[in-house]
């Protein structure tokens, strides 16, 4: 009998549901907070306007030059065999046509060293390099502007962090001893929001200008190439 009762009250003291995450204390809470991202941009202040700017820029850039030097990069296959065997059978006019049908650095590049041929070896070599840093010097446009948003944009962000501290700081002073939390909210909100979407802008502009210059630097290194490998061609007997 006496468990039949202790049996009965446990019932009665127990929760109304079968949940065993409201057991636990794990059940959503129904009046949970949410912010969206234009809530959040709100509340960092005028400072977010020029990392948003920024951000922009940063992805403009990127994407242009990513497809201006993904297409760089391109060489037609078999190039530079019809090259050599052009010049090897002394078909100079027709090697020069396909370089010129080539819209590429390295086709550019080649084009101009048969302009040259006839010249010291000296000369054409350092024409085919001053047309190589041309289009190098092409491909880098721009990018500048991702190390700029990349340095600029965290430091925007810390200047909106003071400005919230300072602003919270501000309506403590001005409040006396009536401190309410929802005063400082607003100050606290700036500092905060701002320092993240400034590094944020940062991380990524500084991720874009990495991967832009990586890729240039291999079709440096694919100019160098091919220009040992036409100025080695000058060196070899005609056919």
């Amino acid at each position: 009998m006496t468990g039949k009762l202790l049996f009965t009250l446990l019932q009665m003291n127990s929760p109304a549901t079968n949940d065993p995450r409201a057991a636990l204390g794990l059940a959503d809470t129904p009046d949970e907070i949410k912010l969206s991202v234009l809530e959040l941009a709100i509340k960092g202040g005028w400072v977010m306007l020029p990392i948003i700017l920024f951000s922009l820029i940063a992805i403009y850039i990127f994407i242009e030059r990513f497809i201006v030097i993904r297409k760089a990069s391109k060489e037609e296959h078999n190039f530079m065999n019809n090259i050599r065997d052009f010049m090897h059978d002394g078909r100079i006019e027709s090697a020069l046509t396909l370089a010129r049908n080539n819209d590429s650095p390295i086709a550019r590049m080649i084009e101009k060293g048969i302009l040259r041929l006839g010249k010291p070896l000296s000369d054409i070599n350092a024409a085919i390099e001053n047309v190589g840093k041309l289009e190098i010097a092409k491909l880098e446009k721009n990018i500048a502007g991702l190390a700029t948003v990349a340095g600029v944009a965290p430091m925007l962000g810390f200047l909106g962090t003071v400005m919230g501290m300072v602003r919270a700081f501000y309506d403590m002073s001005m409040a006396g001893n009536n401190i309410d939390i929802a005063l400082l909210s607003s100050g606290i909100y700036q500092a905060m929001v701002t320092t993240v979407a400034g590094l944020i802008v940062g991380i990524i502009a500084f991720v874009c200008y990495n991967i832009l210059v990586a890729r240039i630097e291999k079709i440096v290194f694919k100019l160098e190439a091919r220009a040992t490998e036409f100025i080695d061609l000058l060196h070899e007997p005609a056919g």
